[in-house]
């Protein structure tokens, strides 16, 4: 399919990097996004923003990406490693994600699962809080690879973690203090 026609690249390069492209779109109103294609960046911007605006956008959204990319290299591994070590302890082994990462973009969930591809996202929010609720939200999140449901055989799971109540407690506490979001998964 061809591209956005209502997309378009500013012409030539942006003035911040010769691999960023900007593209200008007059059906984005206020927002910025951006994201890595082969050896670029691409940008996507309102129409209406000034050289200035999109200047300063497109730096915030290099330093965003790269922040992203660094957080991955360094501590994605060991929240995989995790991952798997609470599997064994807790279910058995039997819950085998392909990936395990943490994502800025959940700001109404802990974390979340896809069973169909085995990839567990935990919510930035999670980092921080004491270890036994970002292990629960890890079991929680592994539970879902063997039951995607809510149902009695996925609490049965949870059953095994000691901890599992007094996690859920916390994460009810800090969600209504924080009034940021109520758990959802």
């Amino acid at each position: 399919m061809a591209a956005d026609r209502s997309e378009r690249p500013a012409a030539g390069p942006s003035a911040v990097d010769p691999a960023v492209e900007v593209r200008r779109s007059p059906r984005r109103r206020r927002t910025v996004s951006a994201y890595r294609q082969g050896d670029r960046t691409v940008v996507l911007i309102p129409a209406q923003m000034s050289a200035g605006e999109e200047e300063r956008w497109v730096r915030a959204m290099l330093e965003r990406l790269d922040r992203r990319e660094r957080r991955s290299v360094i501590e994605e591994p060991e929240l995989a490693r995790r991952a798997l070590a609470l599997s064994a302890q807790y279910l058995g082994g039997r819950a085998r994600p392909v990936s395990v990462r943490w994502v800025g973009n959940q700001a109404a969930r802990w974390g979340s699962c896809t069973p169909v591809d085995g990839t567990i996202r935990i919510s930035d929010r999670v980092r921080g809080l004491p270890e036994y609720v970002l292990d629960y939200v890890l079991l929680h999140e592994l539970a879902h690879l063997l039951v995607p449901n809510h149902g009695p055989k996925f609490w049965a799971l949870l059953d095994a973690y000691p901890r599992t109540e007094r996690a859920r407690g916390f994460l009810e506490g800090y969600a209504r203090s924080d009034e940021t979001a109520d758990y959802e998964d």
